[in-house]
């Protein structure tokens, strides 16, 4: 299941790079914008390493690791537009971007739980 994930989550990275670029750095914001970026540009890396992995033991704990990030993605993107207002609707773009990407990776897990079941 590709889904063409790997140049869609780097365009995502970039987007959400280029959005804190356009934000003013202040105290009540920094520590949203540095674990935002953290999480959201960690999602297209951890897909990668998911790609090149060991084992299939190895590539669902990589997509395990793709969907938590995107849910830790979406907390930063609304702590974020709580404080930024005037960039709520491009933080809605990437919060259903972030969302989209957290249905993926738990479509993909779930056929972890079919092999299992010999499915």
């Amino acid at each position: 299941m590709n889904y063409e994930l790997e140049g869609r989550t780097m365009k995502f990275s970039k987007n959400i790079i280029d959005l804190v670029n356009s934000i003013q750095v202040r105290q009540i914001n920094s520590n949203i914008i540095n674990q935002l970026l953290r999480s959201a540009t960690s999602i297209g890396a951890n897909y990668r390493e998911a790609n090149n992995a060991s084992s299939k033991k190895d590539f669902f704990n990589k997509i395990y690791i793709c969907r938590k990030e995107s849910e830790e993605t979406k907390y930063w993107i609304e702590l974020l537009a709580k404080v930024e207002s005037d960039q709520k609707e491009k933080l809605r773009q990437l919060w259903q971007e972030a969302h989209e990407y957290t249905l993926m990776f738990n479509a993909i897990s779930s056929s972890k739980r079919g092999l299992k079941n010999g499915n």
